[in-house]
C-alpha cells in the first residue's frame, strides 16, 4: 500500500497541479490505471498556442529546480513571452509514483509498480500538452539529463510537432558505462535490509542505503576538479564531510527509495534507437527541430565526445559546451557563471529561424 513522505508537498516544491490522463499503458506491458501527472506552468498560452515550452524533468528532480533557477523575466525561459509547461516524469514522486499509488492505482503501489519507459514520459506528456492544453506544437523542449533523454524522445518520436529542441548533460542512447553506475545506484539501496523488498513502510527504514547511494553521486556527480579545488567551500562547507552531511545526504536521504529505483531503471534503458529497430542513426535522423545540445566539459557520466558522436546523426544539430566545473550536477546552477552560458544558449536557439 501507498506510504506518505512529506517531502513530495506544496511546502518543498511549491505550486503545482495532478492533471489526470487515466489509464495509461506502457511500452513494457503494465498498466497505470489512474496516471496522475504533476504540472507546474508558467506564463500564459496566447490564443494562437504557438508559444508553448516543454520542460522535462531529471533524476531525483521536479519542477522546483526549474522554476528556482532556469525560469524568470530575465531568463531565456521567460514566462513573460512563453507558456512554460514543466510535467514531473512518472515516478518522481510528485507525479504517479510507486510510494504514492493509491485509490485506483493501489495495486501497483510499492515493489508492485509497473516498469515505465522514457518513451511513456513522453506519450504522457504529449497527450497531456494536446488534451489538455489544446497544444499541438512546441516551441521548444528542453531538459537536463534524464530531461535530456525525454528530448531526445520527442525530437525523434514526435519529430513534426517540435520547433527546437535543446537537450543538456544528456544522450539519446544511455551508454554502457551509465547503464553500470545506475546499477551501483540500485544495489546501494536494495542491498539496505530495511528495504524489505520494496515494502518497507518509510523512506527512513532505507537511511543507509540512500546514504550509500548519496556517497555514489559525490563521486560521479561532481567532477573530480570540484573535490580538488575543494569548491565545496564556496558553499560555506568547512570539509568534504561537512559537505556530505549537509548537502548530498540530507537530498537524498529525504526520497523515497521505491521512486528511485523506478527512475533508475528508466535511465538505464533510455534508448531512441528502439524507435528504429535499434539503429540510432536511423532514429536520430528523423529529428526536424533545430537543436542545441549541450554537455558539460567536467560532466563524468556524458562527457563531450558523447554528444559529439551523436550531434553528428542528427539533422540540424549543433554543439555548444558549458564550462562547469561542478560536472553533471552543474545542472542544479550552483556555479554563478552555469545559468548564464544557459541562457545564451537558448537564447540562440530560440531567436533562430526554426
Amino acid at each position: 500500500m501507498a506510504i506518505e513522505n512529506p517531502y513530495y508537498t506544496h511546502e518543498f516544491h511549491g505550486d503545482y497541479e495532478l492533471i489526470g490522463l487515466g489509464e495509461f499503458a506502457l511500452e513494457e506491458g503494465g498498466v497505470i490505471p489512474d496516471l496522475q501527472l504533476a504540472v507546474a506552468t508558467f506564463g500564459t498560452l496566447n490564443e494562437a498556442r504557438t508559444n508553448a515550452i516543454l520542460v522535462t524533468t531529471w533524476y531525483s528532480g521536479t519542477h522546483q529546480i526549474f522554476r528556482d533557477v532556469y525560469i524568470g523575466p530575465d531568463r531565456a525561459l521567460n514566462p513573460e513571452k512563453y507558456f512554460i509547461v514543466v510535467v514531473n516524469q512518472i515516478g518522481n514522486g510528485l507525479s504517479t509514483s510507486p510510494h504514492n499509488a493509491s485509490g485506483a492505482n493501489a495495486g501497483i503501489a510499492m515493489s508492485k509498480f509497473p516498469r515505465v519507459r522514457i518513451g511513456d514520459d513522453v506519450r504522457a506528456q504529449e497527450q497531456l500538452l494536446r488534451e489538455h492544453f489544446g497544444i499541438e506544437r512546441l516551441k521548444l523542449v528542453v531538459g537536463g539529463s534524464m530531461g535530456a533523454q525525454q528530448t531526445y524522445e520527442w525530437m525523434v518520436r514526435f519529430p513534426g510537432r517540435v520547433e527546437r529542441a535543446a537537450p543538456i548533460a544528456g544522450t539519446a542512447q544511455n551508454t554502457p558505462h551509465d547503464y553500470l553506475f545506475t546499477k551501483a545506484l540500485v544495489e546501494a539501496i536494495t542491498s539496505d535490509p530495511g528495504f524489505k523488498g520494496g515494502e518497507y513502510s518509510s523512506n527512513a527504514d532505507v537511511v543507509d542505503g540512500l546514504k550509500r547511494h548519496a556517497g555514489l553521486w559525490a563521486v560521479m556527480g561532481f567532477s573530480t576538479e570540484f573535490w580538488k579545488q575543494e569548491v565545496w567551500r564556496a558553499l560555506e562547507f568547512d570539509s568534504k564531510e561537512a559537505f556530505m552531511e549537509g548537502f548530498l545526504e540530507p537530498y537524498f536521504t529525504a526520497m523515497d527509495p521505491n521512486d528511485l529505483l523506478c527512475m533508475a531503471w528508466k535511465w538505464q534503458h533510455g534508448d531512441v534507437a528502439r524507435n528504429a529497430g535499434g539503429d540510432l542513426a536511423e532514429a536520430l535522423g528523423r529529428n526536424e527541430a533545430l537543436a542545441r545540445i549541450m554537455p558539460i566539459n567536467e560532466d563524468m557520466f556524458f562527457p563531450v565526445r558523447d554528444h559529439e558522436h551523436e550531434a553528428e546523426l542528427t539533422p540540424h544539430a549543433t554543439i555548444r559546451v558549458i564550462d562547469d566545473v561542478l560536472g553533471h550536477l552543474g545542472l542544479f546552477g550552483v556555479a554563478p557563471t552555469y545559468i548564464g552560458q544557459v541562457d545564451q544558449y537558448l537564447q540562440e536557439l530560440l531567436d533562430a529561424d526554426a
